[in-house]
């Protein structure tokens, strides 16, 4: 039986399924406060369309090298899929051709998580969110439960993995900046505090009020995301989600946790340890083949 993303998140509020409630900013990563999510902002304004973020966290992530055909051209929607966790995309709008950056939003209270049964898909203390295979029991509530459609599985691969930005997580354990905001020759993408990125971008549209609509995607929607935009435009000619509830919707659920009975807590350990042992027997059945 299929499920839409708004039957879920209606059943998240009903139910409780979940049970996990500029340049100068392209600092280390070792920089920032340990206290603050880390995050990054995208203008629009300043987008080339050139694909070299994609190209960048494709090699990053020894992911497919794009296309070269396969160029951001208005009228047609590129989306992430599990050979590219990053697309450009090209929309017409009021003030003509402008290039958008979609990834992971690595929200700040993420549903992916929440819906998570194993904790497979977890927000690191850094900000980034990030999936682990040796969690993972194949569920896809993940892909289920983002607002933003992000999370994808490897339907053809006989061992599957959900592919998604995790914003570069093991380069920034090394002290380095997302592979897409180092690349980034026109400096698009700024790499920062979430509270650094937020007061750059306020002041970008302060100094400059005729070049930026007056508002900063990802600041509210959904409780709040790690990736913030500019544009010159309102979001909905960019074809961004603009109906979004500003509060996280794991929010929806965190009464519910308090008389959630023993069993459901359990449950997820359960459904983990099945799948493991699923897998020790097939290595064995082929071991022995």
């Amino acid at each position: 039986m299929s499920i839409d993303r708004r039957s879920f998140f209606k059943a998240l509020g009903v139910t409780g399924v979940t049970l996990a409630a500029g340049s100068r900013l392209n600092a280390s990563p070792s920089a920032a406060n340990k206290d603050e999510f880390y995050g990054m902002l995208y203008d629009s304004t300043r987008c080339a369309g050139c694909q070299g973020c994609e190209f960048a966290c494709a090699d990053a992530h020894g992911l497919p090298a794009p296309n070269f055909e396969d160029v951001p051209v208005a009228g047609t929607l590129r989306k992430t899929d599990e050979t590219r966790r990053t697309v450009i995309n090209a929309y017409q709008t009021s003030k003509g051709d402008i290039y958008v950056k979609r990834q992971c939003m690595h929200c700040n209270d993420p549903a992916c998580t929440a819906a998570c049964l194993t904790k497979a898909m977890f927000k690191n203390e850094q900000g980034p969110v990030s999936w682990r295979g040796n969690k993972c029991m194949g569920c896809r509530y993940c892909m289920v439960s983002c607002p933003f459609d992000i999370p994808k599985f490897e339907y053809h691969s006989p061992n599957p993995k959900i592919e998604k930005c995790d914003m570069c997580f093991d380069r920034l354990k090394e002290g380095l900046k997302p592979a897409c905001a180092e690349q980034c020759p026109t400096e698009a993408i700024v790499f920062g505090t979430r509270r650094e990125l937020l007061t750059e971008a306020k002041k970008r549209i302060n100094d400059n009020p005729g070049q930026y609509h007056d508002y900063i995607y990802g600041e509210h929607e959904a409780g709040g995301t790690g990736f913030l935009y500019l544009s010159p435009v309102p979001f909905e000619e960019l074809g961004f989600n603009t109906t979004l509830q500003k509060s996280s919707y794991p929010a929806l659920t965190k009464g519910f946790l308090y008389a959630v009975p023993s069993i459901f807590v359990l449950w997820p350990a359960l459904l983990l340890g099945l799948q493991q042992a699923t897998k020790n027997n097939d290595k064995n059945e082929e071991e022995h083949e």
